[in-house]
């Protein structure tokens, strides 16, 4: 505020920097509100000084001094502002700390040799395919899981109109479009988010949450777990994917295993396949889909199909868990039956 040698001046600069005082000097949230209704309310200096611009005979000087004291208001509300954002995110810290459980794993004494817990099926069956995926030179991405339709359907070659669409039970969530954001369906979209972020070659898996509107049973859950692999680079053809998909098959599964891919559909990838293994006693299962990622997927990404091309492959993790344990049900997986995860180190 500009200095003058009135005494309504002076009054009105010493008030806003004892306020800022006062204000600065609060230690709580709700001491700050008290000391900000002191200043601003009808006892309050301030307003002691707009309550007596009546007395000012000079007109001009009147105007001058309540456009001052409107500023000093502002002013104080700005640094009252300012310092409440200061305390809540303080105070935001406190209240974690407070709340702060140690789950760090002990032993239960100097000679034990358990563990307290053990790691989740499906997240041991994630990290050894990320091992597995990193061996083979894939970098790891995320993405959310709340999605918008752009990134779970219509950059995959879905418009609004596909039947394809129909293939995913889909979740939505409220918004102000109905229908625009969902629970994503799978982990597709985070290619899409990949090729806008990453500069190609890109040799990336996506693992993660994905959610669709199913009933549990032996060999379905409503919330599961992908992993997806995109690989984008010059020269890419189907031969390269069939290679990736052996040698993952043999690198996780081991040596006695095998793979194998069949024709099929996916609008995001043209063509198409579904990939088995061969177990070593002769047996085939179906693991996962797999295909050359659409012209119009690459460009949804903001790729040339004419420079770049590539492929993607995605499976379930809970599925690779469920099978590689021998686990007949999934929904023993998240039963949380003490009697069942104590058969897994």
């Amino acid at each position: 505020m500009a200095s003058s040698s009135t005494p309504e001046h002076q009054q009105l600069a010493q008030a806003v920097n004892d306020g800022a005082s006062a204000i600065n000097a609060a230690s709580t949230t709700e001491e700050l509100r008290t000391v900000v209704s002191a200043l601003t309310g009808k006892k309050g200096a301030i307003s002691t000084i707009k309550s007596s611009l009546g007395k000012v005979s000079d007109v001009e000087m009147r105007k001058e001094l309540g456009q001052l004291v409107n500023e000093a208001l502002t002013s104080l509300q700005a640094i009252a502002d300012s310092r409440s954002q200061q305390l809540r995110v303080g105070e935001f810290a406190s209240v974690i700390e407070s709340d702060r459980v140690d789950i760090t794993e002990v032993a239960m004494s100097a000679r034990a040799t358990q563990r307290r817990g053990r790691l989740h099926l499906v997240t041991q069956a994630t990290e050894r395919l990320e091992d597995v995926f990193i061996g083979l030179g894939f970098q790891i991405a995320e993405g959310p899981e709340v999605e918008t339709d752009f990134y779970n359907f219509e950059a995959l070659n879905m418009p609004p109109s596909h039947p394809a669409r129909s293939m995913w039970d889909t979740l939505f969530v409220e918004s102000d479009e109905p229908g625009s954001v969902v629970l994503r369906t799978h982990t597709s979209p985070v290619q899409i988010r990949v090729m806008q972020d990453w500069p190609p070659p890109i040799y990336a898996i996506m693992p993660g949450r994905v959610f669709r509107k199913e009933t549990p049973d032996a060999t379905h859950m409503p919330v599961f777990h992908q992993i997806e692999g995109l690989v984008i680079d010059r020269g890419i053809t189907f031969a390269d994917l069939a290679g990736t998909i052996e040698s993952f098959t043999k690198a996780f599964f081991g040596e006695g295993f095998t793979s194998r891919l069949r024709p099929s559909y996916f609008p995001f990838t043209e063509p198409s396949a579904e990939f088995d293994i061969r177990r070593p006693d002769g047996s085939w299962i179906e693991l996962g889909g797999c295909g050359m990622v659409h012209p119009h997927v690459l460009r949804a990404g903001g790729l040339d199909p004419a420079e770049w091309s590539g492929f993607a492959f995605g499976f379930g993790i809970d599925r690779m868990a469920k099978e590689r344990h021998g686990v007949n049900d999934l929904r023993d997986m998240y039963s949380d039956d003490v009697r069942f995860t104590e058969q897994f180190s």
